[in-house]
């Protein structure tokens, strides 16, 4: 072999790893951008059975008026903050977690409000809710897992030398995690009774 042969070899070599890399960065994009769409799959159910709990649960308890506002109001709030898939970023996933724990917060004040009320907790379809929410809090949970599994991979790859200089020269960016924040409901263990 003449080293003109060889010269070609190792650049046609180059150019099809910085081919795979280019492409393993873009499948990654669109998985980032497919879990994040399932966890607002997710967030839209969420969203869509809170109305349905806030009428269930206002008959019996109409004294405890502004824990439904506090719901209401942060379910409207929630709604509000949307992170596109197309453009996810740092800030408005961090605005979008603060916002969905608020949310988290609140909700489970209604649940604890079913303790005092008898009568609201042996309504079937109070119950059913409850456990139509906690279905959707457990499917939320694991798109936000995937999603960050998804986000952590592309992480890697992003960081992992030499794949690191065609992220860069295309100017592909790491997604955010999908944390909740310090201080949310969620982080602690949801006690549930029937």
């Amino acid at each position: 072999m003449t080293p003109v042969n060889i010269t070609l070899i190792i650049l046609a070599l180059i150019v099809v790893w910085a081919i795979v890399a280019y492409n393993r960065f873009v499948s990654f994009t669109h998985r980032t951008k497919e879990a994040w769409a399932d966890i607002d799959v997710q967030l839209k159910r969420r969203y869509d059975l809170i109305p349905n709990l806030i009428e269930s649960v206002k008959g019996y308890v109409q004294h405890e008026r502004s824990t439904l506002e506090a719901v209401i109001a942060a379910r409207a709030e929630a709604s509000k903050v949307h992170v596109d898939a197309s453009n996810i970023t740092a800030d408005g996933v961090m605005a979008m977690a603060a916002a969905e724990g608020a949310l988290s917060s609140s909700l489970g004040k209604i649940f604890a409000l079913a303790e005092a009320y008898p009568d609201l907790k042996a309504n079937q379809n109070f119950v059913e809710l409850q456990r139509e929410l906690a279905d959707t809090e457990n499917k939320l949970q694991a798109a936000r897992r995937f999603y960050n599994g998804n986000a952590r991979d592309f992480k890697i790859a992003l960081q992992s030398f030499p794949a690191n200089m065609i992220g860069s020269l295309f100017s592909f960016k790491e997604e955010p995690f999908f944390e909740l924040p310090e201080s949310s409901v969620e982080r602690e263990t949801v006690k549930v009774s029937f």
